[in-house]
């Protein structure tokens, strides 16, 4: 083996190592602050509950994809749920930059992405421990997966989508703000995309502006990869290439558009 693969492979195990270890300790927050992690438990929980009753109606609509308003509401609940786990690991650089426990980390001899794979691997588990949750409590509500384990794949590569995209984006609003201002751009940003969708309602029943925005949005697919496997059999957004590639895309590009963003402010930061 030559000096550069050492060192390639040196700097790898270092990487993933440190992102385990950074892991570790962002799970261990759970245990310690578990009001930083409910609020993205309880909001997908609250979502569902609270639109699946209150507009169970729109289902009678003729030609609305689904029978069920849970089967339209839970993915949409787990997007949440798994953006505001992503953003949450904005909230906490912004405390250990606040604290300057930080400081430590940007001195430690390790490789500078470590410290946004670290916030992504956290991000990752705790998607895992939402959807772990939220999926039964939507199947109690009568939520079924009309697309078999294909549809549940689906909904979870959405909603790990949502999160790493999250991660970027609150890592690099802390790294650039450094102060807890940071914390209602990312909350709005969040809302506001996510609403500005196909987030309650198909798009052919859309108009105006709205349908405008939506139609550009890139959650609008993301959220129609999600429910792919939730909508009617009939429907032309069930388990159809047509439904995945979009979303695909999408996580792709702003994941690493905002990867990319987090990887400049931490340069900014360290300097």
């Amino acid at each position: 083996m030559s000096t550069v693969e050492f060192h390639a492979e040196s700097l790898h195990t270092s990487t993933v190592a440190v992102g385990r270890g950074l892991m570790l300790r962002g799970l261990r927050t759970i245990r310690r602050m578990p009001s930083a992690f409910i609020p993205s438990v309880a909001m997908p929980v609250f979502t569902m509950i609270a639109f699946s009753g209150t507009y169970f109606a729109i289902t009678k609509i003729p030609g609305f994809p689904t029978d069920r308003s849970a089967n339209w509401f839970m993915p949409l609940g787990i997007c949440f749920g798994s953006s505001f786990s992503g953003i949450g690991l904005g909230f906490s650089t912004i405390r250990d930059i606040e604290t300057r426990f930080y400081e430590r980390l940007l001195m430690a001899p390790v490789p500078r992405r470590a410290l946004i794979v670290g916030p992504l691997f956290t991000a990752w588990s705790r998607t895992a421990i939402l959807n772990a949750f939220v999926i039964p409590m939507g199947l109690l509500l009568g939520a079924r997966f009309t697309g078999g384990i294909l549809g549940v794949l689906a909904l979870l590569v959405a909603s790990f989508g949502i999160a790493t995209i999250s991660v970027g984006w609150g890592l690099g609003l802390a790294y650039r703000f450094r102060d807890m201002r940071a914390a209602a751009i990312m909350q709005l940003t969040v809302f506001v995309v996510l609403y500005v969708s196909n987030a309650q309602m198909p798009m052919w029943l859309l108009s105006g502006w709205v349908h405008s925005a939506a139609r550009f949005n890139p959650a609008t697919n993301i959220l129609r990869l999600a429910r792919q496997g939730l909508v009617s059999a009939t429907s032309p957004d069930h388990m159809a290439w047509s439904s995945t590639w979009g979303g695909l895309v999408a996580i792709v590009i702003m994941s690493a558009v905002t990867l990319a963003f987090a990887r400049r402010g931490l340069d900014k930061l360290d300097k």
